[in-house]
């Protein structure tokens, strides 16, 4: 039988590969086998709609910078759709205004996500504050530390992102709110589209939201009107149960 070779270098980019836990990772940021992926993540996170997959595909860009230089006219020729493109150019334009905290999280930052960044920018106003000292002060882990300051250091100061991005860069600076109860939402919502867009309204109201119907839970949003087993559950502990999130906002 013949002798399996295993590969060393990155077949789209030719970069060194790292092998962790028999599997092999390329770690160039700039192979453009990961980059159609982080720009999709980038648009989902920053809620550009209309930056899908294939407009990814059609647009042929090679970095963050080069979407917000895009014209109409541009835009227009690589998709073959004026209105197409003032629709797209619109969503690009507007998602520059997003805050550090919504922004950090796009740039698909290993082990940095929402939480993470809401934690650092409670503690920081702008992204040339960030420090190992300050997001140790924020209670970030050393791993998601290490990330995020690898990302500023060989992505972030060498691409000059931060003249060639139209984003502030600036945090809002979170105010901690007070816990005033515990949510757990139980089946299909009717005041939400998602759960994820009812759990960021019910924080913003200082409820803390759990997956499961935990002891600390003050109450349980059952909106649907079916007898789950969390609102059997719910309903034997004494946790207030609720079927209109409104009432609670």
């Amino acid at each position: 039988m013949k002798q399996i070779e295993i590969p060393t270098h990155c077949p789209n980019c030719d970069s060194p590969v790292e092998e962790v836990n028999d599997l092999l990772y390329c770690r160039n940021p700039n192979c453009t086998a990961q980059w159609d992926k982080k720009l999709k993540h980038f648009a989902s996170t920053l809620k550009i709609k209309g930056l899908g997959v294939a407009t990814i595909a059609k647009l042929d860009l090679f970095d963050y910078p080069e979407l917000y230089q895009l014209s109409v006219a541009e835009i227009t020729e690589r998709l073959g759709s004026e209105k197409l493109a003032t629709k797209l150019y619109d969503e690009i334009q507007r998602s520059a205004k997003v805050d550090l905290q919504t922004l950090i999280p796009a740039f698909s930052i290993p082990l940095f996500g929402r939480s993470a960044s809401q934690k650092l920018c409670e503690k920081i106003s702008h992204i040339e504050k960030i420090t190992e000292a300050s997001c140790t002060e924020a209670g970030i882990g050393p791993k998601a530390t290490s990330n995020l300051l690898k990302w500023l250091d060989l992505e972030f100061y060498p691409n000059h992102y931060i003249s060639n991005l139209p984003f502030s860069f600036k945090s809002k600076r979170v105010v901690k709110r007070n816990v005033i109860g515990v949510v757990c939402i139980s089946g299909k919502l009717k005041s939400f589209r998602t759960k994820a867009e009812a759990q960021e309204v019910l924080e913003k109201h200082g409820f803390a939201v759990k997956p499961s119907l935990t002891k600390d839970c003050t109450h349980l949003i059952n909106e649907s009107g079916i007898e789950s087993a969390k609102t059997k559950t719910a309903r034997e502990r004494g946790v207030t149960i609720i079927n209109n999130i409104t009432t609670l906002i």
